[in-house]
């Protein structure tokens, strides 16, 4: 007669790191797509994303867990907690690297080209209606120099265009990148400056956060500065100055193909 040698059970901390890492994914998805549609406070979808994040390190855990079992019992199960692991890492990738940038960057969320005199938002009543009534903060003075050591390469544009030329170049611009204009004041006047507000969202959660670029007129050349500033937390982990990086960069394309 012949006898079946029973399988070795599975691990049951391989079977639940299979099941947290596979259920951490689509709640991070439903957080940024809960975020990307506004249906939501900001606050509630970084507050599920935390969520999402705390059940990937629980997997994470698991995961060493059913290592440590099937090693020593022999159980089944490493498949199903290398799944765990995979889904797991999936979730925390992105945030892993925001994680990085906060230890590497200044603790910054409002970067201006000319921290001296930086360019101020428009508190019109047009711009207001434009950010549903949300007002800028000011500018604190006191990342000025955090700001210089950490991005020594943001600084003011200089064109060679007549304010007005370099007005539109400007609008051009923001729109190949779609930014929403909020506000806009064209060079005239005495002082021939001009400023431009706008809003743009953020790569991943599509939080909104504000720019405004400031034109003064020079002697057959314009001066652009602009600031661009997050709505949501002390940290940008970077995405101003790489806007401003971005922008600077796509306006010298464009007056170059000029």
């Amino acid at each position: 007669m012949l006898r079946q040698i029973p399988e070795e059970p599975v691990s049951n901390a391989a079977v639940w790191c299979r099941r947290l890492g596979l259920f951490s994914v689509p709640v991070a998805v439903i957080a940024v797509a809960l975020a990307r549609m506004h249906a939501v406070e900001p606050q509630a979808s970084l507050a599920v994303v935390g969520g999402a994040i705390l059940v990937a390190l629980v997997a994470i855990l698991l995961f060493f867990a059913a290592c440590v079992v099937i090693w020593q019992t022999g159980r089944r199960g490493l498949g199903e907690a290398l799944i765990g692991l995979l889904l797991a890492a999936l979730t925390l990738g992105y945030p892993a690297y925001l994680a990085f940038e906060a230890v590497r960057l200044p603790v910054l969320a409002d970067i201006s080209t000319d921290v001296s005199d930086p360019p101020q938002f428009s508190l019109s009543t047009a711009a207001l209606q434009a950010r549903q009534s949300y007002r800028p903060r000011p500018y604190s003075p006191d990342g000025a120099e955090a700001q210089r050591a950490a991005y020594p390469d943001i600084e003011p544009v200089v064109v060679d265009l007549e304010a007005d030329e370099a007005f539109q170049l400007v609008l051009d611009t923001a729109k190949n990148r779609g930014w929403r204009v909020v506000d806009q004041r064209p060079p005239t006047g005495r002082s021939g400056v001009a400023h431009v507000d706008f809003v743009d969202r953020t790569l991943v959660m599509g939080f909104d956060d504000d720019i405004t670029v400031r034109l003064r007129p020079l002697a057959g050349q314009t001066r652009i500065d602009m600031r661009s500033t997050s709505r949501n937390g002390r940290h940008d982990f970077g995405a101003n100055a790489k806007r401003i990086r971005q922008f600077a960069e796509e306006l010298q394309e464009a007056l170059n193909e000029k």
